[in-house]
């Protein structure tokens, strides 16, 4: 069964959800770059929490078929960045998501509703 970049997106929001993750965001990012169709953006509270949040995502992706193309940031589980093709995953600690507000550099993008299961 194949899924939409924007299910696909929310099934990943909903593993972040999963291990705690905050401030969770999902962009709608198709009209304004070819990177990717959706950004998922949360935070976590510390590596530890980081890495559970990437590992949750990364099993609950590939459980959908749709496997890692790329994990950057993982040893210092600071700014965890997982690329799944159409969805792109950005796992912060509050201090570096602070920093770098991604949701202010796409800000012209559209926020896709959440509807968290946990």
């Amino acid at each position: 069964m194949t899924h939409s970049g924007e299910e696909l997106a929310l099934q990943a929001a909903n593993a972040a959800a999963d291990k705690k993750a905050r401030d969770i965001l999902v962009l709608d990012i198709q009209e304004l770059t070819p990177l990717a169709d959706y950004f998922v953006i949360c935070s976590a509270n510390s590596g530890t929490q980081v890495e559970a949040v990437a590992h949750a995502v990364r099993d609950k992706m590939e459980s959908l078929g749709v496997p890692c193309r790329g994990t950057e940031g993982m040893d210092e589980a600071r700014w965890v960045l997982m690329d799944f093709g159409d969805v792109v995953v950005h796992v912060f600690r509050p201090e570096e998501r602070d920093f770098y507000h991604l949701e202010r550099l796409w800000g012209d993008a559209k926020e896709v509703p959440l509807q968290l299961t946990t």
